[in-house]
This record gives C-alpha cells, sequence and structure tokens, in this order.
C-alpha cells in the first residue's frame, strides 16, 4: 500500500498523481476477473460485472473528454470482447492521462451539473466514481485489493463535497431539471451510518450509499 504524502489537499492542486493510482488499483482489479464472472451480480443493483466493467471505462472516457474539451455527456459504453477487458481499461487510463497533460487545465473553470470549479477540481470530482464502482467489481468477484490511502482520502473528500448527507433526490431532481431530463436518476441511495474509525474505504463506501459490511 502507497502512504500518502503532503497535505490533505495537494490533490487539488495537481490530482493527475491520484488519477494514476485510481487506475492503477482499477487496473489490479480488472486483472483478478476471470470471464466466468463476467455475469455475477454487483452491488450496482443494475449491473452484471461486465455492463459495470463498460461503465467504469465509460467513466474515464468522460474524464478524457473533458480534459480534451469535449462533451462528457456525448460518450457512449461501448461492447469490448471478453478477453480485453484489462487493455481496454489500460488503454482508457492512458487516453484520460494525455488529455490532462497540459497544467494550463487545471486552472482552466469548468462546470459540470454537480460541480463547477478548476479542472483541478472538477477531475478531482470523479475519484470518488472511479475507486466506488472498484470496489463493486472487487466485492462482486471476491477480491480484496490493497487500496491507495492518498486515493481514499482524496475520494472521500470529493464525496462529501459533491453528495449530501440526506435528501439525495433533491440534488438530483436540481440536476436532472438542470439537464433537460424528464425522468429523475438518483445514482446514490442515503450514506450508510458507519463508526467514526472505520476504515477509510469503508467510510467512503458508506458515503456514497452502500454497506460495507454485506457488499451492498
Amino acid at each position: 500500500m502507497i502512504t500518502p504524502t503532503g497535505s490533505a489537499t495537494d490533490h487539488l492542486k495537481d490530482p493527475r498523481p491520484i488519477l494514476d493510482r485510481a487506475i492503477a488499483t482499477g487496473g489490479v482489479v480488472i486483472a483478478g476477473i476471470r470471464p466466468e464472472r463476467l455475469t455475477d451480480p454487483t452491488p450496482c443493483s443494475d449491473m452484471d460485472v461486465r455492463a459495470l466493467l463498460a461503465h467504469l471505462i465509460g467513466v474515464l472516457g468522460r474524464v478524457a473528454a473533458l480534459g480534451n474539451g469535449e462533451d462528457p455527456f456525448a460518450v457512449t459504453e461501448t461492447p469490448v470482447p471478453d478477453d480485453r477487458w484489462p487493455n481496454a481499461w489500460r488503454e482508457a487510463g492512458i487516453r484520460a492521462a494525455d488529455a490532462w497533460g497540459d497544467d494550463t487545465l487545471l486552472q482552466r473553470p469548468m462546470a459540470l451539473p454537480w460541480i463547477q470549479g478548476s479542472g483541478a477540481e472538477v477531475l478531482a470530482s470523479y475519484f470518488s466514481e472511479l475507486t466506488v464502482h472498484t470496489w463493486d467489481l472487487a466485492v462482486a468477484t471476491d477480491q480484496q485489493p490493497d487500496w491507495d490511502d492518498s486515493v481514499i482520502a482524496a475520494a472521500l473528500q470529493g464525496a462529501h463535497k459533491i453528495l449530501p448527507a440526506e435528501n439525495r433526490r433533491a440534488l438530483y431532481e436540481e440536476i436532472s431539471a438542470a439537464m433537460g431530463l424528464d425522468e429523475v436518476s438518483v445514482p446514490f441511495a442515503e450514506a450508510v451510518p458507519i463508526p467514526d474509525d472505520a476504515p477509510a474505504i469503508d467510510r467512503l463506501i458508506a458515503w456514497n450509499g452502500r454497506d460495507p459490511l454485506h457488499g451492498s
């Protein structure tokens, strides 16, 4: 496990090293998924392992689109041959990292329906989604990766900033209206109560509305 260095907000100056580490952990989990597990259910109740893999690669596609000045919501989740998931993840990670190679992007104003700020702040807002879905895959396929403390700390900070503890439906009603959507999708349940001294990964998962003790 990598021991975090620097202050708790260093990643808001340059979140790219944390992105690299989050991608690396995802790569370890994805490489450990056997083909026969691709149809297994995940803690994301509407996705099996294969569907969640496609979604997670799509997240990296949206990260790359933001860095390239493109519309992240235009990114589609495309099928991948079952024997190419690790390669597809690696390639998506390279595209995401390359898209954010220009240092000036970190100070450029950017906006998503759930956050407005610098490029660095918007990029950091993806750490929670990347890490929680990596956890989903790990739970679904009986893996216990070495979670990177730096990634978890940054993801938890971002999750606290984006997600209120309660009444998340109201937040996503507002987001859906801003996006011109008729149907309201609430991707996160209310935060699950958990002790303050629980492992950081469990606190992150609980804040995202999943029960870390029961993998749901």
